[in-house]
């Protein structure tokens, strides 16, 4: 469902430009373009704007204990993950902000190799593995700069916080090949991210490249049933690269 979702948002969006693309207008010496198509949306004090794309997650994991042994090292097996966004520019000269309301889908993998639970050091069993689908509502408050903003043109620098709402009820975690039973992780629903990224602009569409730093751990808690009093810990943080195409109003 929520696939069909961004697809039907993304065809509406090249529709959209479609049209805004293709205006011209009539000269004596023939057919030039509209000259209004040919500002940069920075030149309004406002825009509003629309985007959608996607993601790859990575999980910073810094405390891991699987069966009283401490794992050191994960392997990431990235997935892809998608969103849709709604944002408004306010712009002063070359400076921008802009506030974002986001739906977001981030997955990844984790996998390692699990340790015995009988204390063997030495010994390990096949991989285990932590799958999680985190949907979230994401604001991020962005300042930018434009290093380049002439015509329809324009390349950008932006950062600042983002704000994230995971939706408990949609989120998907589960654990692979654990000799505990029953695990389940809590995640802290509101966390928080540093933004940073570049984007380049040909009006009224734009392109947007953008890497988002986990500032915390964002795993509250996991609990489970053992006969054999093993133990499991697990504290994450996920850093994720994005990229988006869209459009100005």
């Amino acid at each position: 469902m929520t696939h069909r979702v961004l697809y039907l948002l993304l065809l509406w969006l090249g529709l959209l430009v479609a049209p805004m693309s293709g205006q011209e207008v009539s000269t004596s010496s023939g057919t030039l373009p509209d000259v209004a198509s040919n500002r940069h949306p920075g030149d309004r004090s406002v825009n509003f704007g629309i985007k959608g794309g996607f993601t790859s997650a990575l999980f910073i994991v810094s405390d891991l204990m699987v069966n009283g042994r401490q794992i050191d090292e994960v392997q990431n097996n990235y997935k892809i993950g998608y969103f849709g966004s709604f944002f408004l520019r306010i712009n002063r000269g070359n400076h921008f902000f802009q506030p974002e309301v986001s739906y977001v889908v981030n997955r990844c993998e984790i996998t390692f190799p699990k340790p015995q639970a009988d204390g063997d050091m030495s010994a390990f069993a096949q991989e285990a593995a932590v799958n999680s689908s985190l949907h979230s509502i994401d604001v991020p408050l962005l300042y930018g700069y434009n290093i380049i903003k002439q015509g329809p043109y324009g390349l950008a620098l932006f950062g600042g916080p983002k704000f994230r709402y995971l939706w408990k009820k949609k989120c998907e975690l589960t654990f692979h090949n654990f000799d505990q039973q029953d695990i389940q992780e809590t995640l802290y629903p509101l966390n928080a991210a540093l933004t940073l990224g570049v984007a380049v602009t040909i009006a009224p569409i734009f392109f947007d490249f953008r890497y988002d730093i986990g500032l915390h751990n964002i795993s509250k808690k996991v609990t489970y049933t053992s006969t054999d009093n093993s133990q499991l810990r697990f504290h994450r943080r996920d850093n994720i690269l994005s990229f988006s195409l869209g459009a100005f109003f």
